[in-house]
């Protein structure tokens, strides 16, 4: 008799620690999630951002044709700068795979005329308004101004001439994408944010420090009061 007490004790103390565990698991599954194919649990789940846009709001019909012209160029010129930095990227990683300095700037250079040679033809069809907006916008891919660019991968001399040739035509290789401080340059972040929304271009994220809602806000126009 006491063996069968014994037993049905036990028996019980195992089904109160398997609905325990059971509890416990329940308990864990309300705070974490497994994705698929995954076997971690994760405590939440990396989104990206999601902006809520305002309606575009002019002040006349000469601003609103300005931020539309701005746009098609942004457009236009936006895809150069992404590949620059996609290259820029791969060209990094490869050079720490080579050991010899010698073996690395004969790399370099073979890189840097494939770049060249890639989209060339195309950059020279640009006018002086989305060159200089392309300027910009490498700066924003890669955290280097396009002189820093050329200086590192050809040589001081040459990234001088580059900038010397480009001031010619009103383009400074040396600007900086400074939505921060500059309004047309947030109007191109802005373009650009609705653009990645919207699918209309593949997102890349711009390796320099801002926030695009806080910018928002900075430059969001006051409205006027009524009389």
């Amino acid at each position: 008799m006491s063996r069968v007490l014994l037993l049905f004790c036990i028996s019980l103390l195992w089904c109160k620690g398997f609905s325990q565990e059971e509890k416990d698991l329940d308990s864990i599954a309300e705070y974490y999630v497994r994705l698929e194919g995954d076997s971690i649990l994760l405590s939440s789940i990396p989104l990206d951002d999601v902006y809520i846009f305002g309606k575009l709001e002019f002040t006349d019909k000469k601003e609103k044709l300005r931020y539309y012209i701005l746009r098609r160029k942004t457009l236009k010129v936006y895809p150069y700068a992404k590949l620059a930095a996609e290259r820029l990227v791969e060209l990094n990683d490869s050079i720490t795979k080579i050991k010899k300095k010698r073996h690395q700037k004969r790399y370099t250079k073979k890189v840097q005329k494939y770049i060249e040679g890639e989209f060339s033809e195309e950059l020279k069809k640009l006018t002086r308004t989305e060159g200089q907006i392309l300027v910009k916008l490498i700066h924003r891919q890669t955290g280097n101004t396009a002189f820093e660019l050329v200086k590192e991968l050809r040589s001081g001399w040459r990234a001088f001439w580059y900038n010397t040739t480009a001031k010619a035509f009103k383009i400074s290789l040396k600007e900086q994408f400074s939505p921060t401080a500059v309004h047309e340059d947030y109007l191109i972040e802005d373009i650009l944010q609705r653009a990645f929304a919207s699918s209309r271009l593949k997102r890349q994220k711009s390796v320099l420090d801002y926030d695009y809602a806080t910018l928002t806000n900075k430059w969001k126009k006051p409205k006027a009061e009524k009389p």
